[in-house]
């Protein structure tokens, strides 16, 4: 077996299988996701259910015709004729006793179709929602990962979630139990008016005056359930939200032992999610009695008047029981009606809540007219550039200086001046407001974003890992890469000597964002991760940060090797680990005020020497003894 089909027996078949699936990029066709849209790949599905349908609603129409057969002539012996007579007589006899096993026989027949009816009905629309909830979810999740990080630095994690799990989900629960069930009791109401009125048309105008007050109750409270449902589930992200951001953050509650303070923020999320829910659960409360009562006063009507019809002889006694059993099936699905209000409503809001994300545009694009990035040599120009996150609060503002290629740049400066902004735009994370950032004296917009990224590798401050084992994480840029290239990747960086002692090596599995494994250990898988990609351009994002000094040793030996004939752009705080670099760029206030190398800048005396003579003090006291320090305090 080779190396390669050895990494990719590692990787469960469900998982490759499912990566050649690609969600359906919205925006290359249009913003906003219709519902004729998400309903166009399944319309077989929909034909077929809507022959079922139909086949319910027969069913329901002809469900109290046996009863009427066997009260008007059987029961009160009314001579039968026409075609019912005829067909009668020829297959079971002209006594009245054929009469009961026609009824009989009509009875099984009708609930068997309605028994086929439902179930392909349920089958069909519990399938439709299924893959319409999968291609919502793909598309939504696609079109989330797609936009730029101005949009993620401003949303909530937790609310996204809300919106990629509970927000499909109420629209597929729409689907399953809504969509053609209200197709069926529309049909249903039309073909038994349309009964009532061939049998007596005044009777019907009687039984059916309660309608539209029924009708006018149902649209009222279900504007106003609607309106109640979208307060509940933006409740409802926010209880999403704390509980991803507590989660995500424990080591941080417990360290600072915040979980009372965090249980209060919880309870007081849900307590405002409860106040929301009950006031849209009164409103669904109140709604099904009044249906209820109406319902009652239409009942009423139809028997008084049916009564009367009958000791009159304008009606027969089996037309009213006809008429009694058409209005309980037609109220029936008003009632239904105005129970899916609370479903309809949900499924409703979720809708255009997945919608606002999906119209947001990609503040960070490609242009019509945008090309393959070739192979990139790595000199980076920054332009005039200025950049701000908002009108009143520039980050930069007209920075210009380049970067040669091959050359190991470093970006230094007080906290919050942009340093790390600097690096998103070089990676096209962010465009700049003015001026124009080139790789190879081309303008970075003019190349596809994911070609571009495709050759730049990432070592951060805090190195992300992921559910996995230690060769999916180290593989992780690269996916196709042999045993052999991530076992070099691992030993370049300096993680092959604690990769090994763990108990499965490399299948060992790595905890949630890389709990189990020391700083020092996530930074050379991330490192490791960063040289098997073998890209032209790597960005160093404070990657000795927070390392004690023997694996800030093995850490500054891998990032040596990582960093060989390549541009490098390092971000530091820590002047010690850049004092080799080629450039030194210092920045201030959004702009570059000193630039060299090391022995350069601090012969101008300038920031660059105040901080690093700040850092060498600093760093000097620490390393007295504790008796000398006391002496020197």
């Amino acid at each position: 077996m080779s190396a390669e089909q050895q990494t990719a027996s590692l990787v469960p078949e469900e998982t490759r299988s499912s990566v050649s699936l690609k969600a359906p990029e919205l925006s290359r066709r249009r913003k906003r996701l219709s519902i004729r849209e998400l309903l166009r790949p399944h319309k077989w599905s929909l034909l077929l259910g809507l022959l079922a349908v139909t086949g319910e609603a027969l069913a329901n129409l002809l469900e109290p015709w046996p009863l009427k057969i066997v009260v008007d002539y059987v029961f009160r012996s009314r001579d039968s004729s026409g075609a019912l007579a005829g067909f009668v007589n020829s297959w079971f006899g002209s006594d009245k006793l054929a009469l009961v096993k026609f009824a009989c026989l009509a009875v099984l027949l009708i609930a068997v179709l309605d028994a086929l009816s439902t179930y392909w009905e349920k089958y069909l629309t519990t399938s439709i929602g299924q893959w319409i909830s999968y291609d919502l979810r793909r598309t939504l999740y696609a079109h989330i990962q797609r936009l730029s990080l101005a949009f993620h630095d401003e949303k909530r994690t937790g609310d996204l979630i809300s919106r990629v799990t509970s927000d499909v989900d109420n629209i597929q629960s729409f689907i399953t139990s809504g969509l053609l069930s209200t197709f069926i009791n529309v049909i249903t109401l039309v073909g038994m008016v349309a009964v009532m009125f061939w049998l007596n048309w005044q009777f019907t105008l009687i039984a059916l005056s309660v309608a539209p007050v029924l009708f006018m109750v149902v649209y009222t409270y279900t504007r106003r359930i609607k309106k109640a449902s979208r307060a509940v589930r933006k409740k409802e992200s926010q209880v999403f939200s704390v509980v991803e951001e507590v989660l995500s953050s424990m080591r941080v509650v417990k360290a600072f032992t915040r979980e009372d303070y965090e249980q209060k923020r919880l309870e007081k999320a849900s307590l405002e999610e409860v106040e929301s829910a009950l006031k849209a659960r009164s409103l669904k409360a109140k709604l099904t009695p009044l249906v209820d009562v109406i319902v009652a006063v239409g009942t009423c009507l139809t028997l008084y008047f049916g009564a009367r019809l009958i000791l009159n002889q304008a009606l027969s006694a089996g037309s009213l029981v006809l008429f009694y059993q058409y209005l309980t099936k037609m109220y029936k699905p008003m009632q239904e009606l105005s129970k899916m209000t609370d479903t309809y409503s949900k499924a409703a809001v979720g809708y255009e809540r997945i919608q606002e994300v999906l119209q947001t545009d990609k503040e960070v694009r490609d242009l019509p007219r945008a090309k393959r990035a070739p192979e990139l040599k790595g000199k980076i120009e920054f332009e005039h550039v200025s950049f701000s996150y908002s009108p009143d609060q520039p980050i930069l503002n007209d920075m210009s200086f380049t970067i040669e290629p091959g050359q190991v740049a470093a970006i230094v400066g007080p906290t919050g001046v942009g340093k790390t902004t600097i690096a998103s735009m070089i990676a096209r994370f962010y465009d700049p407001v003015e001026g124009v950032v080139t790789i190879d004296s081309t303008d970075i917009k003019l190349f596809k974003q994911k070609t571009l990224r495709e050759q730049m590798s990432f070592v951060l401050q805090e190195n992300v890992l992921f559910h996995g084992t230690i060769w999916q994480n180290i593989a992780y840029g690269k996916p196709e890469a042999t045993r052999e290239e991530i076992i070099r990747a691992a030993e370049l960086a300096n993680a092959v000597e604690f990769i090994e002692k763990m108990p499965e090596g490399y299948n060992s599995l790595v905890g949630e964002r890389g709990v189990t494994l020391s700083g020092g250990q996530r930074q050379r898988i991330a490192i490791a991760r960063a040289i098997i990609r073998n890209t032209p351009i790597l960005i160093l994002d404070e990657p000795s940060s927070g390392l004690d000094a023997a694996s800030e040793k093995l850490v500054f030996e891998a990032l040596d090797r990582l960093m060989e004939g390549k541009t490098a752009i390092v971000i530091a705080h820590r002047l010690a680990t850049i004092q080799r670099a080629d450039l030194i760029l210092v920045v201030e206030d959004g702009a570059i005020v000193e630039s060299g190398k090391h022995d350069e800048l601090l012969k101008q005396g300038g920031l660059y020497a105040e901080l690093h003579e700040l850092q060498f003090n600093v760093a000097e006291e620490t390393e007295k003894p504790p008796k000398q320090r006391r002496r020197a305090s």
